[in-house]
């Protein structure tokens, strides 16, 4: 990775937003791991592009991965009680597979909290799948601390994490 590029994605790059999380959900089924196994969510993407809150990461002009950063609580996750205002939140992040493990996750949402920190924001936060285990380290080892795991039977989702906005974690250990 040489210089990456992070910019908001245009409406005319939803096929490039989907086939960032396509591949994704490709890898994860190749590895056993049922998330994201049904077609992107076209309408949210779209919405997210003309919001200007689906970014696209750029590695020598290449795009490499997505993520969504907007203030958007789930209410069947985050509660009053968590003060969902405080924070932004990351939904639908994927990296592509031959730029994995170069460190753009990890990029992506050390950018995500300086986002949030420029917006008065204390949190970063996001819900990843309940059981993927490989994930939930992926994120404690950003930074991330898991509050607890709201259990819907008709979600997939819902191991909620958060991490102070701002916060560039020390990824050497």
């Amino acid at each position: 990775m040489n210089d990456l590029l992070i910019r908001p994605g245009r409406p005319d790059e939803l096929s490039t937003v989907e086939a960032l999380l396509r591949e994704a959900s490709t890898w994860l089924a190749s590895r056993g791991i049922d998330q994201w196994q049904y077609p992107p969510h076209r309408e949210r993407i779209s919405a997210a592009l003309e919001q200007e809150v689906c970014f696209i990461a750029f590695d020598d002009g290449e795009p490499i991965a997505t993520i969504q950063v907007d203030d958007f609580a789930d209410p069947e996750f985050w509660t009053p009680d968590d003060q969902p205002e405080t924070a932004l939140y990351v939904h639908r992040m994927a990296v592509r597979r031959n730029a994995a493990g170069g460190g753009v996750g990890g990029a992506l949402l050390d950018w995500a909290s300086q986002r949030a920190a420029a917006q008065g924001k204390r949190w970063l936060r996001l819900d990843a799948w309940k059981d993927n285990e490989g994930l939930h380290r992926f994120y404690k080892n950003a930074g991330f601390t898991l509050l607890r795991t709201v259990d819907l039977p008709h979600r997939r989702s819902g191991a909620l994490f958060q991490r102070p906005s701002g916060l560039m974690p020390d990824i050497s250990r």
